[in-house]
């Protein structure tokens, strides 16, 4: 599903922001990716969505080698990555309803798919009777999950969540990633998840990639926070 191949981004000649990095994450997979900050989360982040281009290496994603994809063609690319962010980036001037409707139209999805789909969106995350809402009328839990919603509602094969409970009190983060585990079982979506939060990591028991100085040091399937020596 993913695979990166010695893969290295410097943005000022000797000084790599990520490098040497190796890695395969299968389809289905759950995965969190820790780290300190400024050890090449972010980095990642943006080269597995093509934001940015490897200095060197290869990146391939389902099935596309990241640095043959021409640029007209990056929105094909990108329908099959959901993405959600600490800050949630909802359009404060759209309802609900608006906001993970304006996901669909934007990859031109007729009205009466997009008339079908969001409410089963937001059945899917438990805000059926908030779609008439606005977002400063929602908590930040709830904010989250319309947008999670939004970034499923065109069926991608994977989902990157960019420290998706940073903003959110401990009850409403484990209810967001106990979502986020819901969506991994139920459909198969491959779930990436960069992450300060060692509580939540320690008690899901996922694989852990863990990176220090932009290089993955640690590598555990079903582990906790790495905690150094």
């Amino acid at each position: 599903m993913i695979q990166l191949e010695n893969v290295c981004k410097e943005y000022s000649a000797g000084m790599p922001a990520v490098r040497n990095i190796n890695l395969h994450i299968k389809e289905g997979e759950f995965v969190f990716i820790v780290g300190n900050s400024g050890v090449g989360k972010t980095t990642l982040f943006r080269l597995l969505l093509k934001e940015i281009e490897p200095t060197s290496g290869k990146i391939v994603i389902a099935g596309q080698e990241l640095s043959k994809i021409k640029r007209r063609k990056l929105p094909d690319f990108r329908k099959n990555i959901g993405v959600v962010f600490q800050d949630f980036r909802l359009l404060k001037e759209y309802n609900v309803y608006e906001n993970i409707a304006f996901a669909q139209r934007v990859v031109q999805m007729p009205a009466r798919t997009i008339k079908r789909e969001v409410p089963r969106a937001l059945s899917m995350v438990g805000l059926a009777d908030k779609y008439k809402s606005f977002p400063d009328q929602l908590s930040g839990g709830e904010q989250q999950r319309v947008a999670i919603a939004r970034a499923l509602i065109n069926k991608p094969q994977i989902l990157i969540a960019d420290e998706p409970t940073g903003n959110l009190d401990p009850q409403n983060s484990w209810d967001i990633m106990q979502l986020l585990e819901e969506v991994n079982a139920n459909n198969g979506t491959t779930i990436i998840v960069v992450t300060h939060n060692r509580e939540i990591v320690d008690r899901m028991k996922k694989r852990v990639i863990h990176m220090d100085n932009g290089e993955i040091i640690n590598d555990v399937d079903e582990g906790g926070y790495f905690h150094e020596a």
